[in-house]
């Protein structure tokens, strides 16, 4: 994260009390918070928002967060994603760490890792 720089996260789950827990949680220090509940919104957002940092579910109804990566990496090779799953370990993590994400972070009882990844030590 570039320090002093309001921050903008886009957060993808379709789970509604994972993004409402993710926004409390991230909200403030100097960051901001957009929501999409499914793929083809995240990519719609994605184009429009152009965020510092997408944090990304693998298993959605409507379009697969890989298939949403991809879309990612499309519009910005380079863009920062975080995959937040529960789908750790297997062929979805081999295919996401292969698009370059940032980070895979299996969803659980903590949200120190996500913090962690978002707050890299210096």
């Amino acid at each position: 994260m570039i320090p002093n720089k309001k921050t903008k996260i886009l957060v993808v789950n379709d789970e509604e009390s994972i993004r409402a827990l993710l926004q409390k949680v991230l909200a403030g220090q100097q960051r901001t918070i957009v929501l999409a509940e499914e793929g083809r919104k995240a990519i719609e957002m994605f184009r429009r928002e152009r965020p510092d940092v997408t944090i990304l579910d693998l298993r959605m109804p409507d379009v697969s967060g890989l298939n949403v990566l991809k879309e990612i990496r499309a519009m910005n090779p380079s863009a920062t994603v975080i995959i937040y799953s529960g789908m750790a370990g297997g062929t979805a993590e081999q295919q996401a760490r292969a698009l370059g994400v940032s980070d895979f972070i299996e969803k659980g009882c903590s949200l120190r890792p996500l913090g962690q990844a978002l707050n890299p030590p210096v």
